[in-house]
């Protein structure tokens, strides 16, 4: 692995356990600052909402500067709202807090993305992104248990004490380990220029709509498994774990397969997604069924993102620095939608199940905006590397 794709690893590591720590600890954050399940999911929703929001701002405001100064300066961001997250007194406060670290999250692996590609062989850049993921799916595996654990047993702001020191930490590997020649700047006229090609929003609508069914689900993993499934409170921190190796795997294996054929995997992966997201309403009413679901939802799920983002980025050819962060912002514009449709389904008394068959639609419709695109630019054809 490239000492640069290092750095990016353990950064991503560390936004990423901040940005799903709150689902472990729903029920904590609720009972303490005495607001609703539903309003404590807001916590994710806002975090994604943030990303949304500043991820193109912050690309275009950053474009002129060095991409290695400029993705320090981020995770510098992202350490100050870990430090407000953990002295919050109140819900707004929390919430401010979270969003201040999300802004760092969406042009961070936009830029990111963008410099995995540049240190690797053409071949392989669905592969370095993946690489570069992995330290957001490694941060389900260990970081969000973990905080999971620290907030259940030395209270929720703990959690977050913790994730500030994460944040350090990778803010001292990109200074170290990312070359600065390997990050020259863009020109921001160039990046906007890619916005004209029909096929750039077309890719960006694929990841908003397609990835939500995603956190629809699993922004309320807590209470359905607990209170649906019948798990223990105490089960969460290895059920997230037995979630985070799925990410681990699912984004890995999906990459591989994406350098090779990047449509039939995108295709491939959205209706998978659909299915499995069908299935766990029915599985998640037995135990063992539940968490094998709850397994293949993190691997398929997750596989999504290096195909999805390879997609959006091979429209842009030329300047993708922009659309990639605009891809970020997608996927969280999906996920926040998609964990407000979530608990509006549970707000309107259809019970905590209801998210899943949410999810279902949702990806099921960006699997159809999917198929009309790729038939549109004739890349439906079989083995076919976009």
């Amino acid at each position: 692995m490239p000492l640069a794709l290092l750095a990016l690893a353990i950064s991503a590591f560390a936004i990423g356990t901040t940005e799903f720590v709150t689902t472990g600890l729903l029920q904590n954050i609720a009972n303490d600052l005495h607001v609703s399940i539903p309003q404590a999911g807001y916590l994710t929703s806002g975090y994604a909402m943030g990303v949304v929001v500043s991820a193109p701002i912050l690309t275009i405001l950053l474009a002129r500067f060095n991409r290695k100064h400029t993705l320090v300066f981020l995770i510098l961001l992202f350490i100050i709202g870990s430090v407000i997250s953990a002295q919050s007194s109140n819900f707004e406060q929390l919430l401010i807090g979270r969003v201040l670290s999300a802004f760092c999250h969406g042009a961070f692996f936009g830029i990111g993305a963008v410099v995995a590609t540049t240190v690797v062989d053409p071949n392989k850049k669905a592969s370095a992104i993946a690489l570069m993921f992995t330290g957001l799916t490694l941060a389900n595996v260990v970081g969000v248990p973990l905080g999971t654990f620290f907030g259940q047993h030395f209270g929720w702001r703990a959690a977050f004490w913790a994730i500030a020191v994460l944040g350090v930490v990778g803010f001292v590997g990109l200074s170290i380990l990312v070359p600065k020649q390997l990050t020259e700047p863009s020109h921001i006229l160039d990046e906007l220029a890619v916005f004209k090609r029909p096929q750039v929003w077309l890719a960006l609508f694929i990841t908003a709509i397609g990835f939500s069914g995603l956190l629809a689900s699993f922004a309320y993993i807590s209470p359905m498994m607990t209170e649906v499934a019948g798990f223990s409170p105490d089960n969460l921190a290895w059920i997230l774990s037995i979630y985070g190796i799925g990410l681990v795997i699912g984004n890995l294996v999906a990459a591989k397969f994406a350098d090779r054929a990047l449509v039939p995997t995108i295709l491939t992966l959205l209706t998978l997604l659909v299915i499995i997201l069908l299935l766990f309403i029915y599985t998640i009413h037995i135990k063992s069924l539940a968490i094998i679901t709850v397994f293949f939802l993190g691997a398929i799920g997750f596989g999504t993102i290096p195909p999805l983002q390879m997609y959006v980025m091979d429209k842009a050819t030329g300047a993708p620095t922009l659309a990639s962060a605009a891809n970020i912002s997608a996927f969280n514009l999906g996920a926040s939608g998609g964990v407000w449709l979530g608990g509006a389904a549970i707000n309107a008394g259809y019970g905590f199940v209801s998210p899943n068959w949410v999810g279902a639609i949702t990806s099921g419709v960006g699997l159809l905006i999917a198929i009309y695109a790729m038939r549109q630019r004739r890349d439906l054809v079989l083995g076919k590397n976009c």
